[in-house]
């Protein structure tokens, strides 16, 4: 018998080529800082809720900066009466304040955003999503990228978005003006205002170049003491010196030689919060836009722009919102 050779397995067969590698997914643009900041961080609801910590923390931190003053003075405790309130304590303050909600915006939609914000304050309530603004903007050739360079398109856009009368202010918000939006903000209705957007969203003087847009849906009162009835107003708990109306029958002292000082509560689309405002300051911001950032205007980007450029669509110019039916006025 012949020996039998011993069987020999073929090779194994090579390991197939490895996968190609997942596609990479579509990077998301950057986000804004007040985009990342804002998305982690609340609103705080309530009328006069924020509105009362806003203030109690501009007292505080006033009078902290003077504490240490006199400490570098070597004067501890020697507050002087001019620097240890922020808050004038020889007048009377009364705060009237309509809670708006807060939305951040995405890319140059300042001025659309301070609008829904202030839809949710017409009576009897309408439901308006921010993308029924958007299109609505888009549709009339008011906006081309959510930007609002025009106050007569955004009285315009609020008519028919929100169904109410849009008034258009200009000349500045002095003398009449002024008076006329203090009573409108006591009356509980939103004024929209453009102003030069400084780093930390305050007004400031810019030539136009920062343009924004902020809704005021409340303001802040400085009278003399004795001057409004105390049957008409109630304090505050939290600041025994801050007094609210106590009903809708309080006479407004815009206009009364009485009235010394106005801060106005506002919202714009870079921040959840609100944030309080020397009418003096946003007047100041509001009358010298005069030009778009160079930087915006040579970006190669479509922007729709009034004739007679910012100026003519934005300086001196506020847009009130009538928001309450004719039955309610």
């Amino acid at each position: 018998m012949s020996a039998e050779c011993p069987y020999t397995p073929p090779p194994p067969p090579p390991p197939p080529p490895p996968a190609p590698p997942p596609p990479t997914p579509a990077s998301s643009p950057k986000k804004k800082l007040y985009q990342t900041v804002g998305s982690s961080r609340g609103a705080v609801e309530g009328n006069l809720t924020e509105a009362c910590v806003l203030l109690a923390q501009r007292e505080s931190r006033v009078r902290r900066m003077a504490e240490t003053r006199n400490r570098r003075k070597k004067k501890p405790g020697a507050l002087g009466k001019r620097n240890k309130h922020f808050f004038r304590k020889d007048l009377q303050w009364i705060l009237v304040n309509t809670y708006v909600p807060s939305l951040i915006q995405d890319g140059p939609q300042c001025g659309l955003v301070a609008l829904w914000m202030s839809t949710h304050l017409r009576k009897p309530p309408l439901c308006v999503d921010m993308e029924t603004v958007v299109r609505t903007a888009l549709s009339r050739g008011y906006t081309a990228q959510g930007e609002m360079f025009s106050a007569d398109h955004m009285a315009l856009l609020a008519e028919e978005v929100c169904g109410c009368k849009a008034e258009l202010l200009s000349g500045g918000i002095r003398g009449d003006n002024a008076a006329a939006i203090i009573t409108h903000l006591w009356g509980r209705q939103p004024v929209l205002i453009p102003y030069d957007e400084d780093y930390n969203h305050e007004p400031c003087r810019r030539s136009g170049h920062r343009a924004h847009w902020a809704v005021a849906s409340g303001v802040l009162l400085g009278v003399d003491q004795g001057s409004v009835s105390e049957a008409h107003t109630r304090p505050e708990p939290t600041l025994p010196w801050l007094y609210a109306p106590v009903d809708n029958g309080a006479p407004c002292p815009a206009g009364d030689a009485a009235l010394k000082e106005v801060y106005v509560l506002a919202k714009q689309g870079k921040s959840l919060r609100y944030q309080l405002w020397s009418l003096d300051s946003i007047a100041a911001s509001n009358e010298q836009l005069r030009t778009m950032d160079p930087k915006r205007a040579n970006d190669g980007t479509q922007y729709v722009v009034p004739l007679g450029g910012v100026e003519a669509g934005l300086a001196g110019r506020v847009v009130m919102l009538h928001t309450r039916t004719e039955k309610q006025k």
